[in-house]
Parts: structure tokens; C-alpha cells; sequence
């Protein structure tokens, strides 16, 4: 099917206005009236009526829309209805279409999926399986790590002696650049576990917040900052190129992988073939749906549950009381 701007932009109004009192409201998803239920067979085959999955944001939602035609088209033939892919501006805008019933379903990193799980009781179903590299190995796996490193002529070799030094972490809002970090140095007593959000600059002499793992590294390189973190999940010519530069001083995870969420609204039939759906893109003939849309290394999903697959993640929240900056409530 295709797709019209035009509907994205009235759809990201809408959710510029989405916490401002909206109500959440029952969705249909399957036609028909209110006579017998079909048989088992039949409802096999039902059309049903339109879903709409938000998609967090990674790029400008012009180009999202563009990239997203082939994979729309591949699962409204799998769902034997409309699905609609919108890209909300923001992470809060994806979970505000869960929330209150604009998305029945979304694409998302772990951190927002928990946020999800808490505000809009939304439940992850699927996690994504990635190309990552562990340890210097590359894999296939729904986790990864991250790693502290400083340079080879460093003349640190641990976390300890970095107090009071300069640190660059590529995003306050990252899982395995930020979260998981911090939650490595309350595990290690340098900042109090206190219930108080962990700052990282109350041990650091400063942190710079560079905007990407590209970004660290060439501070880093260029011996503006003494320490600084990598991801298995980065490109693997970035991760290499940086190990190959570094020492690894400490490690942290496994940082759980993007998720496939569901809204508390999403029933059956509509629930079972979207999540089958989403299972046939592992398949080799499609994975370059999703390589094209949206994950350049992306491999597959698996089942999973929210408990299952957000358990380190939560308990490094726990650990950190790390705030997501975005409005939310």
C-alpha cells in the first residue's frame, strides 16, 4: 500500500496533543458483527481492520517513510489487513501511541520498551536478533556488551584510577553507553547507591556527552578525554578499529537488544499473525526488509517476554535511577 506524508504529519500532530487529557480507547481490529464467532477456520482467514505500528525514531520521518513502503506491503499481506507505519518525532511520542491507542504495536530500543512496559502497560513479545560482536567474536545474539576503555599508551588500567579525569559517553538516553556504564560504576562503590539518580560526573572530573560511539572514540584518539565507552552492537569496522586502539579496563551487560512491543489493546487474531509476521522477516529471502528499513544488522526476532528480555536492563535502572530526559507523563 502506499504511503501518504500527508497521514504521517496528521499523525504526529496528534501526537503533539496525545497527553494533553486524550482518553485511551478500545480498538476493533476485526471486522464482522455482532453474530456467531467465526469457526477456527474462518477466523484463519478474516480480514481485519487497520494496524498501526510506531516506529522509534533513528532517522528524519521523511526518509523512514520512504525506506518503509516494501516491509508495510510485506505485512499487510501477512496480517490479511492495513498496516501503517508512523514515525513519531520523539521516544515519548512512541510510547504515548501505545499508551493511548494510536499504535497497536511498535519498534523499539530496550530502554523505551521498559518505559512502555511501566506507562502504557505495553508488553515486548519479540526480541531482535543482531549481527554483534562479544568479546572480540563476532555473533548472533538478542544481547550484547559495552566496555570502558581507555588508550594503549594509557597509562590507567583501571576504573579507580580515572577519578576526577575526563570521560566521554556517547548519549545520555543510551542503554549500553550510558545506563549500563553508570550502573558498572555503583556495582563497583564509586558512585553511591543511595536511590538518588547516579551522576557520573560526581566521579569524573567531567563528562562529555558526544553524540555517538564515532564521535567518543575520536575524542578519545585525539587524547581529549581519558576514558570512554564501545558498544558490540556499533558497526563492526568502528569496533574493531577501537579495541585495536584500546585497553579494556572493565565490561558491562548483556545489554538487551531492540524489541518488537505490543499494546495492551492488541487481541487475537490480529495480536498471532502480526507476531508471526514479524517472525517471517527472519527468514533469509526477507531479512533485507529489515536491514533496508530500519537495522543494518539485523538477523531475526525470537519470542520473548518483557521479564525475560528487559531483566538486566531493569535492574541497571535500578541500580542508576537513571531518568529518561524526555517529557513522558
Amino acid at each position: 500500500m502506499s504511503i501518504r506524508t500527508a497521514s504521517r504529519r496528521r499523525f504526529l500532530g496528534g501526537m503533539a496533543v496525545a497527553g494533553l487529557g486524550a482518553a485511551a480507547f478500545p480498538i476493533s481490529l476485526a471486522c464482522g458483527g455482532d453474530g456467531e464467532k467465526p469457526s477456527a477456520e474462518g477466523a484463519s482467514s478474516q480480514p481485519i481492520g487497520k494496524l498501526t505500528i510506531a516506529v522509534q525514531p533513528t532517522s528524519t520521518p521523511e526518509k523512514l517513510t520512504a525506506d518503509a513502503k516494501d516491509i508495510e506491503k510485506f505485512l499487510s499481506e501477512r496480517v490479511n489487513g492495513s498496516v501503517d507505519l508512523v514515525f513519531p518525532t520523539s521516544f515519548a511520542g512512541v510510547i504515548e501511541s501505545l499508551r493511548f491507542g494510536h499504535a497497536q504495536a511498535a519498534f523499539m530500543s530496550a530502554w523505551p520498551a521498559s518505559l512502555a512496559q511501566k506507562l502504557a502497560s505495553a508488553e515486548v513479545v519479540l526480541a531482535e536478533v543482531r549481527e554483534v560482536v562479544i568479546d572480540g567474536q563476532k555473533t548472533e545474539a538478542p544481547y550484547y556488551y559495552s566496555y570502558w576503555v581507555v588508550r594503549r599508551d594509557s597509562p590507567y588500567t583501571s576504573l579507580e584510577q580515572l577519578r576526577g579525569k575526563k570521560a566521554s559517553l556517547p548519549s545520555q538516553l543510551s542503554t549500553s553507553g550510558y545506563v549500563a556504564p553508570v550502573a558498572r560504576l555503583v556495582e563497583l562503590g564509586y558512585l553511591p547507591s543511595d536511590g538518588k539518580e547516579a551522576d557520573p560526573a560526581k566521579f569524573f572530573g567531567q563528562v562529555i556527552y558526544s553524540g555517538g560511539y564515532a564521535q567518543s572514540w575520536e575524542a578519545l584518539k585525539a587524547g581529549q578525554v581519558d576514558v570512554s565507552v564501545i558498544a558490540g552492537d556499533v558497526a563492526e569496522k568502528l569496533y574493531r578499529e577501537v579495541l585495536e586502539g584500546t585497553t579494556v579496563i572493565e565490561k558491562q551487560g548483556p545489554v538487551p537488544s531492540h524489541a518488537v512491543v505490543f499494546a495492551k489493546q492488541l487481541e487475537d487474531p490480529a495480536r498471532a499473525r502480526l507476531k508471526d509476521a514479524f517472525l517471517e522477516l527472519g527468514k533469509p529471502e526477507y531479512r533485507e526488509l529489515m536491514r533496508k528499513f530500519i537495522s543494518g544488522i539485523f538477523v531475526s526476532f525470537i519470542p520473548t517476554t518483557t521479564n525475560e528480555h528487559l531483566a538486566t536492563l531493569n535492574a541497571y535502572l535500578e541500580k542508576t535511577q537513571a531518568k529518561f530526559t524526555e517529557r513522558l507523563q
